[in-house]
């Protein structure tokens, strides 16, 4: 056999090393995350019995729209980080009990206090998919137009609330 045939599946599997050395080493999101999409149109029951929807948003005002469940621990830990967003921006900042009952959805928001405008009820988690939640908790800024601008993976941190803030006040109302 020649030799130079043997050389061909080593390059093919050293080319496919490089491509996703560079694809691991890139810190850009992908397209998803990089392309501004609107807030699905999904109709939310809430937690004080009225009907709640997110695009547009409901006050006219960009909001923030954390996902969060009463069994999830890292939402507990960003809790402190939802009420810092809540006190800055009052009547921005609505929650969605994802996949959670009511009652303890109600419980946790008693125990550690409740930061939300309005809450929402995704019971299912189909709204949650909706958004294109990959996980609790995860945060969307919507503007007053519907478009989700920024949306943050995973809990709250002090940088990731500097950065939802100015996001709300650069994003201007209807």
């Amino acid at each position: 056999m020649k030799a130079w045939l043997a050389a061909i599946p080593a390059g093919g599997l050293l080319a496919f090393g490089v491509i996703a050395a560079i694809q691991l080493n890139d810190p850009a999101k992908g397209d998803f995350e990089r392309s501004l999409r609107s807030a699905p149109d999904t109709v939310f029951p809430s937690l004080d019995g009225d009907a709640l929807a997110f695009a547009p948003s409901p006050t006219g005002d960009p909001i923030v729209v954390n996902l969060f469940a009463s069994w999830c621990a890292p939402c507990e830990a960003e809790h402190k980080y939802i009420s810092q967003l809540s006190s800055a921006h009052p009547g921005q900042v609505f929650g969605v009990l994802y996949k959670d009952t009511p009652d303890k959805g109600q419980e946790f928001l008693d125990r550690l206090g409740n930061p939300y405008t309005r809450i929402a009820l995704d019971p299912d988690g189909q709204g949650g998919l909706d958004f294109g939640l990959t996980g609790v908790p995860e945060t969307f800024v919507i503007s007053a137009d519907g478009d989700i601008i920024q949306h943050v993976q995973g809990p709250l941190d002090a940088e990731s609330v500097k950065k939802i803030g100015e996001a709300l006040e650069s994003a201007p109302p209807t």
